[in-house]
């Protein structure tokens, strides 16, 4: 049975993929978040609630030890929490990470021009390619909250397809890379509902 780290656990994402892992894997969970509240009352002796700071590296390097793979979904200062967080597996010795980032980073989406606002989120995924994990970054578009999973995926250097996705959808890609995980290592894919 694999383990696996969210952290951001109350984001959008990752509150769908916890419910995916929970009622259709037999995977372990480790949920961090700044205040634990917000997740409420998680039903499963498989999931186990850590209140934390992702700069924390001591509480973050306890939560990472004996997980298997850790899934990052987080907001803010992403050019500083990718490098604590690619240190910090590096030095626990974790080599799998899925990392959610955004559309447009490469400049990748038809009749779109690069905005500075993606700077953060381009500048952590550098971060994330520079190191020797075994990483696999998505780049979603613009999220629905439609209950369906209905994909596609585009590889660094395509252009991307699509203008949105529903978050269920990116969640559960996200378990099909926490369970399999050797697909789509050292990948960036753009995620997004076929048209």
């Amino acid at each position: 049975m694999s383990h696996v780290l969210v952290l951001g656990a109350n984001g959008q994402i990752a509150r769908e993929a916890i419910d995916l892992f929970l009622k259709e894997t037999d995977v372990r969970l480790t949920l961090y978040l700044r205040k634990s509240s917000r997740l409420g009352n998680i039903d499963s002796n498989r999931a186990r609630v850590i209140d934390g700071d992702v700069m924390d590296q001591v509480k973050l390097k306890d939560a990472m030890n004996g997980v298997d793979v850790v899934y990052v979904n987080l907001a803010g200062d992403l050019e500083q929490y990718a490098r604590t967080i690619v240190e910090t597996m590096k030095s626990v010795g974790v080599k799998r990470l899925i990392f959610i980032s955004s559309m447009g980073i490469y400049d990748e989406v038809p009749g779109q021009k690069y905005s500075s606002i993606l700077d953060p989120y381009r500048k952590a995924a550098s971060i994330v390619e520079a190191s020797d994990l075994d990483y696999t970054i998505l780049r979603p578009a613009w999220f629905t909250r439609s209950n369906e999973i209905d994909y596609e995926i585009t590889q660094k250097g395509e252009p991307f397809k699509g203008r949105e996705v529903s978050c269920k959808s990116v969640a559960a890609l996200v378990v099909k890379l926490a369970e399999s995980p050797e697909l789509e290592i050292r990948r960036s894919l753009g995620v997004s509902k076929p048209h």
